[in-house]
């Protein structure tokens, strides 16, 4: 029965004020099974300064969807944040900040070569298929690799 009580969740404890991106942060680690399974924090834009806009986002997503599988093996998820600065890569560990950010880095180079249609991105296939910008997803790809990703301590809220 619910007690009204709500779990702990990992990104509502980071310090969102002393982070610096670009960067790659491990955000969990998970026993599941006989395996672990980790979730990695893959930050864009610096948090409460800037967002990537939806179609920048979203077609961010579906290129980094098969570029990071392309690179890194046993990746279960990758999502966006819902403050539009980043996704959280779920895979099958232990992989370790160094190589997500190898991969991470090579995919968004991938992102950048990117010639033709954007994966899975018709109306049969996406829920949401006009909202797409593939420059915009070149210019945040080429941004990033620009300032250049670092991999990030967790940083946790001090209590008050």
């Amino acid at each position: 029965m619910f007690d009204g009580a709500m779990a702990e969740v990992e990104s509502f404890t980071l310090d969102h004020t002393k982070v610096s991106a670009p960067y790659v942060r491990l955000a969990g680690r998970k026993q599941v099974g006989g395996g672990l399974v980790e979730k990695y924090d893959l930050r864009l834009a610096q948090p409460n300064r800037e967002a990537l806009p939806t179609a920048a986002l979203h077609t961010l997503e579906h290129l980094l969807a098969g570029y990071l599988r392309d690179h890194l093996e046993g990746v279960i998820d990758l999502s966006p944040m819902g403050c539009r600065t980043g996704f959280y890569l779920v895979v099958e560990g232990p992989l370790g900040e160094e190589k997500v950010l190898v991969a991470f880095e090579r995919a968004l180079r991938d992102v950048l070569l990117h010639q033709g249609p954007i994966p899975g991105a018709s109306f049969r296939e996406c829920g949401n298929y006009r909202d797409h910008d593939l420059e915009a997803a070149r210019a945040w790809a080429e941004r990033v690799l620009r300032q250049g990703l670092r991999v990030q301590a967790t940083v946790p809220l001090e209590e008050a």
